[in-house]
Order: structure tokens, then sequence, then C-alpha cells
């Protein structure tokens, strides 16, 4: 689990002449790592209501997206206002762009893990089906990205960003391989939405892994002013 006491918060240069600049820049960095462990929180409840069949933990999910999109709009009003009244200039501006598409990629997670929490409260009435393990697995590797881009955020680390493409390639891979299970699947009997159900959980955890690589990706960005 992401912790944000383990912040570095060396994204600035104190020697750039405007100290209130970096400390709203900072500040805003703050919000995003709480942000981001709103949202880890929101995905491992999701886990719990799909894999560990609790009901409660889905129900916390609606109230948990309401906060993780309050902190989305409230970052891109601070990160509009400083590059409209602030006129920051090179890195300063270059973090605040990828501020902007982070918290974006952070509140799409986010919303994700509330339709899984949907899903869940679906499928509740139904036997587990067979690939759940597989799928709950999938849901691991996807989760591990996200902390991964979280911590890479926190310690501007910009090699776990890039690395972030290469997690995301199991992820695809657990989707193809449960896809075709799940499409393949003959002499249904009975109603066939548990085997809609875990289809759109496995899509929903393939796009939260891309956006979790997106996350890494901006780090990149930030720490090395490329877009890979």
């Amino acid at each position: 689990m992401f912790e944000i006491a383990s912040v570095k918060s060396l994204l600035y240069d104190d020697s750039s002449g405007r100290p209130q600049l970096t400390k709203k820049i900072r500040a805003i960095e703050q919000d995003i790592l709480r942000m981001g462990a709103l949202v880890e929180r929101s995905f491992r409840l999701s886990h719990q209501a799909l894999f560990d069949r609790d009901l409660q933990a889905a129900e916390q999910l609606p109230l948990l997206d309401k906060q993780i999109d309050r902190f989305y709009k409230q970052i891109e009003i601070d990160c509009a206002a400083i590059m409209t009244l602030q006129a920051p200039v090179a890195h300063d501006l270059r973090c605040l762009n990828a501020f902007t598409q982070l918290v974006r990629d952070l509140e799409r997670i986010g919303d994700y893990a509330k339709d899984i929490g949907e899903i869940a409260v679906k499928n509740f009435p139904y036997p587990p089906h067979p690939c759940l393990p597989d799928v709950a697995i999938m849901s691991q590797q996807a989760q591990s990205m996200l902390a991964t881009s979280l911590v890479s955020l926190a310690e501007l680390d910009e090699v776990s960003g890039k690395r972030m493409k290469e997690l995301d390639d199991d992820v695809d891979d657990s989707y193809e391989r449960l896809y075709q299970i799940l499409a393949s699947q003959r002499d249904i009997q009975g109603v066939v939405e548990p085997i809609l159900l875990l289809g759109l959980a496995i899509r929903c955890l393939e796009r939260m892994a891309d956006h979790a690589t997106n996350i890494g990706q901006r780090v990149a960005y930030i720490v090395t002013g490329q877009r890979s």
C-alpha cells in the first residue's frame, strides 16, 4: 500500500526565486498523492467486494468515488489557476500539464473500481465462476501496477514509470486469455449473466492497468521532459 508519509516531495527547485509558486505546486503534488491513496483504497475494496463477496465493501465505493471526484475537480482548478495567474515556465509548467492528466487517470481508475463494486453486487446471488481465481490474480496485477505508479510519482522514479508498460503487457495477456475462456464457453446451463459480468470485470481491470501505465509514463515525462 502506498503511504503519503514516504513522499520525498523534491519535485521543484527552491532556487527558482519564486518560493510561493513552488509551495503551491508542492501542495498540488500532495493532494494528488492523497487522491492516489483514496483510489488505491477504492481498488482494494472493489477486490474484496468481487472476490471475497463482501457487500459491505461494495457499499463504501460510491462515497469513496465522490471523495475522489472532489480531489480531481479541485486539483484541475488549482493547476489551471497557477497556469493562468502565475505564468509558470519550463519544468513547473511541465509538472502542471502532467498533473492535470495524472488526476484524470486516477479518477478513471476510481470509476472502474466503483463499476466493479456494482458488478460484485449483481454477481453475488450466483455461485463463484471457475475463472474467478484467475480474475483475482489479474486484479492483483493491476493493483500492483497502481501502487508502483504512485511510488514512481512520490519518488520521481522515471525508471519505474517507464517499466509500467512491461507490467501492463502481463495484464493484457491475462485479459486475452480470460476473455477467450469466457467467450468460448459451451452448453451453458441457466442464465449467462455471471459470464457477462466477469467479462465486464476483466475489461474494467484491463483499463485500470492502462491508466496506471499512463501515470507511470507521465512521471517519466515530468522527470525527463520526453514523452514515450
